[in-house]
């Protein structure tokens, strides 16, 4: 069983949720590194200040002064860094002056000397529960040896700062996970909100029925991005409702279409019961029904034969067709009734072939042929035009003096029971399906049909694609 997607207030909160986390995660570590850089840098400061209090110290007296007035100017040097520690030791390592409780011995002899303190070259270190952050440099004074560099190794407490940092860190984890929550909680009411409109749409969608299918959504009155869906969904319903209508007019036509001869054959069938009649009167009672039969089972059969193209279920066997030698067929078929309509048939143009089901297209052929010759007033003359149109296509043009129809018919010619002339829905006519059957065939090969009236002339347009070598 496939698995529901999320909805998509869960996921806009989600996403959201994760970009603001990553972007408030992103900003404490950038304000921690900043906080700590900043306690580095007055590390160093502090640091520079000491060496060059120091340094100014040991570049007093000369070398012959007492140890302790050393010792004790080298003490005042540092007295206003409470926090500083400092020890100062000659070449051979012998200490001259170390910050009393200090124990710098072990970092002075680690730690890698540096021309200059900056805040690469310090160092961090622990001892006894403390942490310092120092540097050891070399001095050349003319206090005690001349010439001889002394070392200096010196450092600040940084316990403050790290028990600062580690607090600030607490905070921001808190902050943190408040600030997210109230982001996540905004955006999904921001989103719930957002979404007002779909489930406004939904409302009004719900509220179309079979009868109510005149209803359209208003795309000026939802937000932009949903302009789109709107004038979709509208469209679709344009097509539903075109096709619902489309279908009551087939099931209330099918139904008057067989009603006559279901009509003809009870009434016929009643009268034929009402006396005794000789064996004549019933063969002759017979043949009529089954001339309705007949009518009945053609009907059926258009019918399921456009089931079929509306399903996408018409498969044509492509061959090369010959359209000469069709319509030629067709004329001899058709000529005893054309003489008996004083019908000329005549057929113009080049042989030309395409690529079709020779019986679908002869039978397309032949609903135009038989429409064509049934209003053709007497005397005149039906004309099949074969061309190749510019467009690389092979037309055909079917045309006919006769009836004339009016502009607005013509484009509901091959609609299903259509007629243009109702008062010509006599027996013998056909039941209205013949050109619907014809623009179907000619669909599924690709082609196209129109209808149109020249100048009192009825004409039926075919293009079909050309047959492939």
């Amino acid at each position: 069983m496939a698995r529901r997607p999320a909805s998509l207030a869960l996921r806009l909160t989600v996403s959201i949720g994760a970009v603001i986390t990553v972007v408030l995660l992103t900003f404490g570590w950038m304000v921690e590194r900043s906080i700590n850089s900043h306690f580095v840098q007055q590390d160093v400061d502090e640091l520079n200040a000491v060496v060059q209090s120091l340094t100014q110290s040991l570049s007093g007296p000369p070398a012959s002064q007492e140890p302790d007035a050393l010792k004790h100017r080298l003490a005042a040097a540092v007295s206003g860094h409470h926090n500083a520690q400092f020890r100062v030791s000659d070449i051979h390592g012998n200490v001259i002056y170390a910050t009393p409780n200090s124990n710098l011995d072990s970092f002075a002899r680690l730690a890698s000397s540096v021309d200059r303190i900056d805040i690469n070259s310090v160092t961090i270190w622990r001892d006894k529960g403390q942490t310092y952050r120092g540097a050891v440099v070399q001095l050349v004074q003319k206090g005690l040896q001349d010439g001889e560099p002394l070392t200096l190794a010196v450092a600040t407490g940084i316990n403050f700062h790290l028990h600062y940092l580690e607090s600030f860190r607490s905070y921001l984890r808190i902050i943190t996970v408040v600030a997210c929550l109230v982001a996540i909680l905004a955006t999904w009411l921001a989103v719930y909100q957002g979404h007002a409109p779909i489930r406004r749409i939904s409302r009004e969608i719900r509220r179309i029925k079979s009868d109510q299918l005149d209803i359209r959504l208003v795309p000026d009155t939802v937000p932009v991005e949903l302009t789109e869906l709107a004038m979709a969904f509208n469209d679709m319903l344009d097509r539903i409702e075109d096709g619902f209508q489309r279908l009551s007019n087939f099931s209330a036509d099918i139904a008057h279409e067989l009603r006559t001869p279901i009509t003809n054959l009870k009434t016929q069938t009643e009268v034929a019961l009402s006396q005794a009649r000789s064996l004549e009167q019933y063969r002759e009672i017979l043949y009529s029904n089954l001339e309705e039969y007949e009518r009945m089972a053609k009907m059926v059969g258009d019918m399921l034969f456009l089931a079929q193209a509306d399903n996408n279920q018409l498969k044509p066997e492509l061959v090369s067709v010959d359209l000469a030698e069709e319509v030629q067929a067709l004329f001899d078929y058709f000529e005893a009734w054309a003489e008996e309509r004083s019908v000329s048939l005549i057929r113009k143009g080049p042989a030309l072939c395409v690529q079709g089901d020779r019986l679908m297209i002869r039978r397309a052929l032949s609903n135009l042929l038989s429409n064509a010759i049934r209003y053709t007033p007497s005397g005149q003359t039906v004309t099949v035009c074969l061309v190749v149109n510019s467009n690389d296509t092979i037309g055909i043009r079917v045309e006919n003096p006769g009836l004339t129809i009016n502009p607005e018919h013509l484009p509901r010619l091959f609609d299903r029971f259509y007629r243009a002339d109702p008062s010509r829905q006599r027996k013998g006519d056909g039941a209205g399906l013949g050109l619907a059957i014809v623009k179907s065939i000619i669909d599924t090969h690709g082609g196209t049909i129109t209808a149109k009236d020249e100048d009192g002339q009825m004409v039926f347009e075919i293009a079909l694609p050309k047959a492939t070598v």
